[in-house]
């Protein structure tokens, strides 16, 4: 086994706990750990987290689009669903956006409360 493991990933926004409070509704996780600037959530069971840090000059990424000088998307994160529109319009009913540009079938890209994109997705295949 590895000396080394992912914990956590980290998304910058201008309110952290703002940010938190959206996924803890979304995934179901709870606080792990918190500071007046950051965050940690994670699954009630154990396993890999997501980290929020307030960046005061945060600025939300340009997606799909590459325009030169606008801060373009470093990651996103996929979601397995069951129930591809349900979940839509749930994490829309918490403050999601859905974005206009729909690439697949069975993935729905929206946009967090900070701008950040994620992706909701329905295995059309057994995952395996």
């Amino acid at each position: 086994m590895s000396p080394t493991r992912l914990s956590t990933v980290v998304l910058d926004a201008q309110d952290a706990h703002e940010l938190a409070g959206f996924y803890l509704r979304l995934l179901g996780y709870v606080v792990r750990a918190e500071e007046p600037d950051w965050v940690l959530i994670g699954p009630p069971d154990g396993g890999t987290g997501l980290s929020f840090q307030t960046e005061p000059e945060y600025v939300p990424p340009v997606w799909p689009t590459r325009r030169p000088g606008e801060q373009q998307m470093m990651l996103h994160l996929d979601i397995e669903v069951d129930d591809l529109e349900g979940e839509v319009e749930r994490a829309v009913g918490l403050g999601a956006t859905l974005h206009d540009h729909q690439p697949q079938d069975d993935v729905r890209v929206l946009l967090d409360p900070a701008g950040h994109p994620f992706c909701l997705w329905r295995p059309t295949q057994p995952v395996g």
